[in-house]
């Protein structure tokens, strides 16, 4: 048996695992990801694995694309799911985002200095500890489906009260879960900026060149040039599939779910030849094409698409972390490393999020508004998955020398980390807070 028949076999096992778990573990306290985490690290433990080379540094650019897809397919899903509209023009409506404007403008730039001390101030380089914190920062769309929205609402309403922010087909089931997605579907695009900025320290870069190119281009420019493309290509199929004259185009008469598929890899494909940063094109273009028609049942369709999608994906990408861990991935990390994930888990993300939502709080009446409790929730369940594996894959890419061993692993030991103590409490809290149906 070759390595490649081998690497085949752990691929359709894992597959099956993936589709297997969800199903079992749906009446325990104990989530999907945990077990196939655990389920990866005994297989890496076991002579099943022996001819599969895991290593993440030798396998960076297979490592980038799965997880950078995995990332793309949860930020359409997660654009379909938000049922709250965004009206530009009108200042109530971005008030009822406050919550995301919020842990993206204050908490997560907290998250990325937090980080980036701590790493600085146990040896790392300055441009490697930035890449930690900016890979470690986001809240990861991938495994944060315990604590977001269900799916896109489609019954009852007219479009007319669905754009109204204060009307009840435009409040989400549950702020803390509003809060939560509509922060991991804009702070993944935006950590690229500061990975960048890891990218320009590595490469030699300071003083006002350093300044103007991070914060002029890299900051400024490529978010706007991806807002534009992402609205403009998310805009146009809408267009197409909701209103077009012609039978052909009119996708959402024909319930095909693959236009989420086909505006993933257009709005991704479109910013990035464009220079912007797909990750935030791909959201905007699946809001924007929810708007197009907010009530039609053809959303539903994608976003079941994409999420089972995505949930493969994830699972199986999580199975074969694990197989990395049994193989030895955690002999590499340091002790720093171990005590910066258990700081991010229960200090770093929770005192910038609470920091973020609690100064001059909007009352929790209104609509963006939240209570003690749920500030807290927002601020603790920040979590942590194959984002930021992407991240650290993708700068490897980018860097002349290696990204030391020490880093993917408490990259990986941070993701264990987040995936058991959120996982387990995900539940719970969320049934403490939430009101009964």
């Amino acid at each position: 048996m070759t390595a490649a028949d081998t690497a085949y076999l752990v691929a359709g096992l894992a597959l099956l695992v993936a589709l297997v778990v969800p199903t079992l573990v749906r009446r325990v306290a104990v989530s999907a990801p945990i077990v196939l985490l655990a389920l990866g690290v005994l297989l890496g433990l076991s002579p099943l694995t022996d001819g599969v080379s895991l290593d993440l540094q030798d396998n960076r650019a297979v490592v980038e694309h799965v997880t950078e897809f995995s990332v793309l397919v949860a930020l359409m899903g997660v654009g379909l799911a938000i049922d709250r509209p965004l009206r530009l023009r009108e200042r109530a409506s971005w008030a009822t985002w406050s919550p995301t404007w919020r842990l993206l403008a204050v908490a997560m730039p907290l998250s990325i200095g937090g980080v980036t001390l701590v790493g600085w101030a146990a040896g790392l380089p300055l441009a490697l500890a930035v890449l930690l914190g900016a890979a470690l920062a986001p809240t990861d769309p991938v495994l944060a489906s315990d604590v977001q929205v269900g799916g896109p609402s489609v019954e009852g309403g007219t479009d007319d009260d669905a754009e109204d922010p204060a009307s009840p087909e435009a409040q989400e089931r549950s702020e803390v879960r509003f809060a939560l997605t509509s922060e991991a579907g804009l702070n993944d695009g935006l950590a690229f900026p500061f990975v960048h900025l890891a990218l320009l320290l590595a490469a030699g870069g300071s003083g006002a060149s350093l300044a103007l190119e991070w914060v002029g281009w890299q900051l400024l420019g490529r978010v706007a040039i991806a807002l534009v493309t992402g609205y403009a290509v998310g805009a146009l199929l809408g267009r197409l599939a909701f209103r077009s004259r012609t039978e052909a185009t009119r996708f959402a008469d024909r319930g095909d779910p693959l236009l989420a598929l086909a505006a993933l890899l257009t709005a991704y494909g479109v910013a990035e030849l464009a220079h912007g940063y797909g990750f935030i094109a791909v959201f905007v273009c699946a809001m924007a094409l929810r708007s197009a028609e907010r009530h039609s049942h053809y959303h539903r369709g994608m976003h079941e698409l994409t999420q089972r999608l995505e949930l493969l994906l994830t699972l199986m990408g999580l199975l074969f972390l694990g197989i990395a861990l049994g193989r030895g991935l955690l002999g590499h990390l340091p002790a720093w490393g171990a005590a910066l994930a258990l700081l991010l888990v229960f200090v770093i993300r929770p005192g910038a999020g609470w920091v973020s939502l609690s100064v001059a709080a909007r009352p929790a009446p209104e609509v963006g508004g939240l209570t003690r409790a749920e500030r807290g929730a927002v601020a603790f369940f920040g979590i942590r998955g194959v984002g930021s594996v992407y991240y650290v894959a993708y700068a490897a890419g980018h860097l002349d020398a290696e990204v030391p061993l020490s880093v993917w692993a408490t990259v990986a030991f941070t993701i264990v980390v987040s995936v058991v103590v959120h996982g387990v409490l995900a539940t719970p809290v969320m049934q403490r807070i939430e009101p009964a149906d």
